[in-house]
């Protein structure tokens, strides 16, 4: 067998950082030999930078990414989905050509995993051609317990048509959008149908949301009023949003909860300790030039790591972000958080999201037998490239 070797000033084998002795030995196919401080011969291919496993995205919306550059920043989130949801609309064929074009720009520089949040099922195709792994959450939204049973059916039919797209056993699951738009007979039915699956909620990603949550006051009840609703989805519970939500949980799920943008510590400690009690997983997914991007603020990202919290990184989408790069999200936490250890968040960035979607098997580490794909990273993390 021909073997592939690779060398660099530093590797990141997905759990610490080797220095530029090391070579990392795979076959062709990319498949993980060894990693070995002896004398490999004369093809060793040498690299500049750090080589790392290929990088996973815990949240994108593909299907946004005809919205690039198209909605204002800093206006806050209220209006930044009003702004989704009134931008003219776009024929078919160009959101297809946007999708395409975002899914390789992923995949040049070096994202080999993809949690993607799907409101429709028009990303089928882009997502059948691509290279890269997804895991699918069908993402509800439903306002109105009255209509908490069809909405769900109406999901259900599409998680079979992508059951049926895509081979047997791949990653699909329903998953909630956000505390502010499904009503709580919704919240009971997703729970009922993804017993032991890997969900996805957006979470605490705005001031308004917990104000609503605690006040019944806020942004959000502006936005309602805007389009036209005089009810709100779930009632006021005196308490902060994920203290309202997450109870509506218990049948063994992985939740992601991203943004986190203004979690506070005691929503922390409620959340953990409540997961301890009912059997779940939380891995919380930081996006943070999305939310410098809409809210002109990040999460108090070293309350999760005092807390030991479950940490992995996204992209969000095009709409709310000027690229689709896991290594700018890093360089962004980075340059906030110049505290957190460069291998944690390399960390958080390939075994940490390998883990969350239950793909840690085959990728996000140089553990021997995984083919999770090669990058190179420049030190500075100013870019990665997929080698392999």
């Amino acid at each position: 067998m021909a073997y592939c070797k690779f060398q660099a000033d530093q590797i990141f084998t997905g759990h610490r950082l080797l220095d530029h002795s090391h070579i990392l030995i795979t076959d062709p196919k990319g498949t993980v030999i060894d990693i070995t401080t002896a004398e490999a011969g004369d093809d060793v291919r040498r690299y500049p930078g750090i080589l790392i496993p290929g990088q996973i995205n815990c949240h994108c919306h593909l299907e946004l990414s005809h919205l690039r550059n198209r909605i204002p920043e800093g206006q806050g989130l209220p209006t930044f989905i009003q702004g989704v949801m009134q931008t003219p609309m776009v024929e078919q064929e160009e959101k297809n050509r946007q999708m395409d074009l975002a899914e390789d720009e992923m995949y040049q520089n070096g994202i080999v995993g993809i949690g993607d949040i799907s409101n429709h099922s028009y990303s089928i195709g882009s997502k059948l051609k691509s290279k890269i792994r997804w895991h699918h959450f069908l993402e509800i939204t439903n306002p109105d317990d009255e209509k908490a049973k069809s909405r769900v059916a109406q999901f259900r039919q599409m998680e079979a048509a992508f059951a049926q797209a895509f081979s047997p056993g791949s990653a699909i699951s329903l998953s909630p959008h956000a505390i502010y738009s499904v009503s709580p007979q919704t919240l009971s039915l997703i729970n009922t149908h993804t017993k032991n699956k890997i969900i996805s909620i957006h979470n605490q990603e705005c001031a308004d949301e917990d104000e609503w949550c605690r006040n019944g006051s806020g942004g959000f009840i502006r936005f309602y009023e805007s389009i036209g609703r005089k009810n709100v989805p779930v009632p006021v519970s005196g308490k902060q949003s994920v203290q309202t939500w997450l109870p509506y949980f218990n049948n063994g799920q992985t939740i992601l909860l991203v943004h986190n943008t203004f979690m506070q510590e005691e929503d922390i400690v409620f959340a953990q300790t409540y997961a301890l009690q009912n059997g779940l997983r939380l891995v919380y997914c930081f996006c943070p030039n999305a939310n410098l991007y809409i809210e002109k603020t990040l999460p108090q990202v070293d309350l999760f790591i005092k807390h030991q919290c479950d940490i992995v990184i996204g992209t969000d989408s095009y709409a709310s972000n000027h690229q689709l790069s896991i290594t700018g999200e890093m360089a962004a936490l980075h340059k906030h958080f110049p505290q957190i250890p460069v291998t944690v968040l390399l960390q958080w960035a390939t075994l940490n999201g390998a883990k969350a979607l239950r793909w840690d098997r085959d990728m996000g580490s140089f553990d021997k037998g995984k083919r999770p794909g090669i990058v190179l990273l420049e030190s500075n993390l100013s870019k990665s490239t997929r080698i392999i």
